[in-house]
């Protein structure tokens, strides 16, 4: 088992071993633990009780978080026609056609998002193999497979971020960063448990939400409460 750093281990010390912390109390203690000279991310990890396996027990989908997550989000679109001018007015940082599609099998991956206008897909589809692994490749069910370009380049500049459980039952994002006001981090990650717990399967049973952990990127995890949240 890998030793930790000593400022790990002192930052370890200021959390209660098993205790499960409101919501609020959790995001000021880890503030005050976080000791990286640099603007650590919040991150928040759910274990739910669903079985991924199963196409109706996957939690999935996208949400605007209130004050965001910090990060510029460089975005590119796939889009032809009037689609193609929407975009560049809606701040679209790269907007193109065919000559996109070439562009990013070349080997170009100067973005964090893709949009796809529908009709563009047949296009975009044989980018899967390169996109698909990096989780960028556009879906309709992240909302970036869609004619409403405009209104998704702004929410994902916004801070629109997609949640999908992994296969162990875990969801885990980014909710902001250390630089945030309390508020405003406790706002985001209000915001994002009740996106989670709303995404429940209809064919999930028994306990629904098993534990909820909020970390900084050094930082060590510290247990939430889930009555405090739900």
């Amino acid at each position: 088992m890998a030793k930790r750093g000593k400022k790990y281990r002192q930052a370890l010390e200021k959390i209660e071993p098993n205790k499960e912390y409101p919501l609020d109390e959790a995001i000021k203690l880890a503030k005050e633990v976080a000791y990286a000279n640099f603007d650590e991310t919040f991150e928040i990890h759910m274990r739910l009780g669903v079985n991924p396996k199963y196409a109706d027990q996957m939690v999935r989908g996208t949400l605007v978080l209130p004050h965001g997550t910090g990060k510029s989000v460089k975005v590119a679109v796939i889009a032809s026609g009037d689609k193609y001018k929407e975009a560049e007015a809606a701040g679209a940082d790269i907007v193109g056609g065919e000559d996109l599609v070439e562009k990013i099998q070349g080997g170009w991956m100067e973005f964090d998002a893709l949009i796809a206008t529908p009709d563009m897909m047949r296009h975009v589809g044989k980018l899967g193999r390169i996109l698909g692994p990096r989780g960028l490749m556009p879906n309709p069910k992240a909302g970036t497979v869609t004619f409403d370009v405009a209104n998704a380049v702004k929410e994902l500049k916004a801070g629109r971020i997609e949640y999908k459980v992994d296969k162990t039952g875990i969801v885990h994002n980014a909710i902001g960063k250390k630089s945030f006001e309390e508020n405003q981090l406790i706002e985001n990650a209000k915001a994002y448990i009740q996106a989670i717990i709303k995404a429940k399967p209809a064919s999930a049973k028994g306990r629904y939400i098993h534990s909820i952990y909020i970390s900084t990127t050094m930082g060590p995890g510290i247990k939430i409460d889930p009555a405090s949240v739900e």
